[in-house]
């Protein structure tokens, strides 16, 4: 039980300290101001692991990697934790399986963190343009969720003046997601080496 809470706490902090690397990543990809609440939230809760990476870790082709592998580097040592934790035999994988192994499952992770981000930024932008368009944070995501909603508005237009792109891409979302929930039972086989 105690082990169930240690997790439970663990799993609270790795997912914020990830959401938050996360969002900086695409705050900085997608060239979203961070002058407002939400971005000197996001800069004030990272800087401490973005800001000394940056010396050594450069961009690539314009994407913040500064951000983006610590994410994984914390998603990668979450899984470790948690399978230690709840007793998985981790050494008949043998230690390329385990590393490979682990570093798979971090990377799901991360793109699973990624995908409820994104889920959750479309779902914001479209209650803030029903409820108050004009609230301070509206601008935030609807600049974060646009360029993910764009190829569905070129090919489902609004109907009555309702825009139902948001609605279609949370369902490939959700099925992206279950997919990676399949994947996640591959990488976990080289770690018992099943």
């Amino acid at each position: 039980m105690l082990g169930n809470i240690l997790l439970v706490v663990l799993d609270a902090v790795f997912g914020f300290i990830t959401m938050m690397l996360l969002a900086r990543f695409f705050m900085q990809w997608l060239r979203v101001s961070f002058r407002n609440q939400i971005g000197q939230f996001v800069v004030a809760t990272t800087d401490w692991v973005v800001r000394p990476l940056r010396r050594v870790i450069p961009g690539l082709m314009g994407l913040d990697m500064a951000s983006l592998l610590p994410a994984w580097l914390f998603q990668t040592l979450f899984v470790f934790i948690e399978l230690v934790l709840r007793g998985v035999p981790l050494s008949s994988a043998g230690i390329g399986g385990l590393i490979v192994g682990l570093w798979g499952l971090g990377l799901l992770e991360l793109l699973r963190m990624a995908l409820y981000l994104i889920f959750g930024v479309v779902m914001m932008s479209a209650i803030l343009s029903w409820v108050n368009p004009h609230a301070p944070a509206a601008s935030v995501f609807h600049n974060l969720a646009a360029p993910f909603l764009r190829p569905f508005r070129r090919i489902l237009p609004p109907i009555a003046n309702v825009d139902l792109s948001p609605l279609v891409l949370l369902l490939i979302l959700q099925i992206v997601l279950m997919v990676l929930g399949g994947l996640r039972a591959n990488f976990a086989s080289l770690l018992i080496g099943a």
